[in-house]
């Protein structure tokens, strides 16, 4: 029996996609029950954005990505990675301060917030085994934020995001932000568009950090959680990518 045949016998890989599954059920969950508390459906929230912010905000996502991979990473090599409630509530806080002010300082506040989350990621990347420095889990970190985002409701789980890791091979980490910031200006629009009302927009902006924050941690477990399952069992990812959607669909 070689090696690789007594890693996959010790690992339960049954077991392992369904805590996966367990930890993206639950990071749905939190953007529901924001929207809940909110009153707004998904659909409408994008709506009560300003055009011209809308305009601006791809850029804007693009230069918060650059900013928070290179700050998230320098900032460990000088505070020690927190435990999750610690980010969140940091996260959260700094949401009330950009809510105090409406759309402007909702926009100022939104590089500070990408680098929080992005710490976050860091920090579970190297939970399992991962280098937040090494080439692939960044973009593996840059995956993450190619998920839909919290503030979305659908009755049929996406998995369609996982498929970008593909995209991401053979680029460097910056054009992959140039290739995510798309779809992860949308997920900000929406938070953006939480905070527009001054005042009572901190109220509305701790909520929504705390739901980013909750769930791009647990979307982090989910692909650092198969990446570090696919290195232990020889499985290729893609393939755990289906049980994990199987397992969803159950």
């Amino acid at each position: 029996m070689d090696d690789t045949e007594l890693v996959q016998r010790d690992v339960d890989i049954d077991a392992a996609i369904a805590d996966l599954a367990r930890r993206y059920r639950a990071a749905g969950n939190l953007g529901v029950q924001v929207l809940n508390v909110l009153n707004w459906p998904a659909e409408g929230v994008m709506d009560r954005l300003p055009e011209n912010a809308r305009a601006r905000l791809e850029t804007a996502t693009v230069r918060g990505l650059e900013a928070a991979m290179s700050a998230a990473s320098g900032s460990r090599s000088l505070v020690k990675d927190q435990k999750p409630w610690v980010n969140t509530a940091t996260t959260t806080m700094v949401g009330v301060v950009g809510g105090l002010g409406g759309l402007t300082t909702a926009l100022a506040e939104l590089p500070l917030t990408v680098t929080m989350l992005m710490r976050s990621v860091q920090a579970v990347a190297a939970e399992h085994g991962f280098d937040p420095d090494e080439e692939q889990t960044r973009k593996d970190a840059l995956l993450v934020f190619a998920a839909a985002g919290p503030m979305v409701q659908g009755k049929t789980p996406d998995l369609t995001f996982l498929s970008s890791r593909v995209t991401l091979t053979g680029v460097n980490v910056y054009v992959g932000i140039g290739l995510i910031a798309p779809r992860l200006a949308v997920v900000l629009g929406r938070k953006l568009a939480a905070q527009t009302i001054p005042v009572i927009g901190a109220a509305t902006a701790a909520a929504t950090n705390y739901s980013y924050s909750g769930y791009y941690h647990e979307m982090a477990q989910v692909v650092f959680g198969l990446r570090r399952l696919a290195d232990q069992t020889g499985t290729p990812f893609d393939a755990l990518v289906e049980l994990l959607a199987a397992r969803l669909d159950d």
